[in-house]
């Protein structure tokens, strides 16, 4: 069933993320077109919304001969296809991925990447690195994970995990050895937060954690008190957290999974005084139906607030979970001015 609030919302965004889940018809002149067509908007009361084409035509309505919606069924096709084939052991290149889903490379090279927020062989590079990872919490040694992932060798791995990983892969496989991490606790308006990062940026911020929390965390790093570096970066946490509408751009140091990535991503494109459902970020990024797999995501970030999954709300309104307590979830909304409209809940 179509949430016609929701779509309606979507529509007046243009949001691709959200093609081939409705369509929207206009009564006014007839036609049917996918939430993001570019022509412009017809009056709220002129609309209807439609689960899919063929539903827009029994009512006597015809596809808009601009967005093409009737081909939006099959670019969710072939977007499941090529998805598949990147998490092969041995994914095609661009044109023989094109080919396999019958586009030209070109188009379905700007295709993917508005579907999933990365090109195809980030894609495929992410999903590599995620094997590795889990490979290399399973092999005895490093060198053995790194094959069983799909890598040609050494060189390979570590030159495309160098920047996701943060850490050598003998370090990943080993808890975080040979990596320094530095933190400080410090006092916010919202109660007392850590703060820590490695030299690349910041790798953890919570709520009501101290040193033994980032021990458990990184087990084998080693954790030193703040420096000057660090110190600069706490105050710019700080500033984030009493200031959200004039948030620093600080230097982050995470790694998920691919669809982890494109979650936080999403996350830190709502604009500050606004939120987003667990199912629209879910269709933002490419998986409308994964709204418990994108709750999940969320739920796995490291960086609160910086990577804002406070802005994520139930459907109905509600505030849904938060690591920190709901109280500090309303506090960061409110603070943004989310919660000035008064719909969201407690409950």
């Amino acid at each position: 069933m179509i949430d016609a609030e929701i779509a309606w919302n979507a529509v007046l965004r243009r949001d691709r993320s959200f093609d081939g889940r409705f369509v929207t018809g206009v009564l006014t002149t007839g036609i049917y077109c996918r939430p993001s067509c570019a022509a412009r908007h017809p009056a709220r009361a002129n609309v209807r919304f439609f689960a899919d084409g063929s539903a827009a035509r029994a009512t006597g309505l015809r596809a808009c001969k601009r967005c093409l919606p009737d081909d939006a069924g099959r670019d969710e096709v072939a977007l499941a296809k090529a998805l598949d084939l990147l998490r092969s052991d041995e994914p095609p290149a661009l044109e023989g991925l094109a080919a396999a889903v019958g586009y030209a490379p070109h188009h379905f090279h700007r295709l993917f990447k508005r579907a999933t927020g990365v090109t195809p062989a980030a894609f495929a590079r992410a999903e590599r690195a995620k094997r590795a990872t889990l490979a290399l919490a399973t092999e005895a040694r490093v060198t053995d994970a790194i094959y069983e992932a799909g890598y040609s060798g050494p060189s390979r791995f570590y030159e495309d995990t160098k920047g996701r990983l943060g850490m050598t892969p003998s370090a990943w496989k080993n808890g975080g050895a040979g990596a320094v991490i530095r933190w400080a606790v410090v006092d916010t308006s919202l109660g007392q937060m850590l703060v820590a990062a490695t030299e690349k940026g910041i790798c953890r911020l919570s709520f009501d954690e101290d040193e033994q929390a980032l021990l458990a965390h990184f087990p084998k790093a080693e954790i030193l008190p703040a420096d000057a570096t660090t110190r600069a970066i706490v105050a710019g946490a700080i500033a984030a957290v009493e200031n959200p509408s004039r948030m620093p751009d600080l230097p982050l140091d995470v790694a998920g999974t691919a669809f982890q990535e494109a979650v936080w991503q999403e996350l830190r494109r709502i604009p500050t005084g606004e939120t987003r459902t667990y199912a629209e970020i879910a269709a933002a990024v490419g998986k409308p139906k994964a709204v418990r797999a994108a709750g999940s995501a969320n739920g796995a970030n490291n960086v609160a607030v910086l990577i804002p999954c406070h802005r994520v709300v139930r459907t109905d309104g509600s505030l849904g979970g938060y690591a920190y307590g709901l109280e500090r979830k309303a506090k960061l909304l409110e603070r943004e001015g989310a919660a000035d409209s008064g719909q969201i809940s407690m409950l």
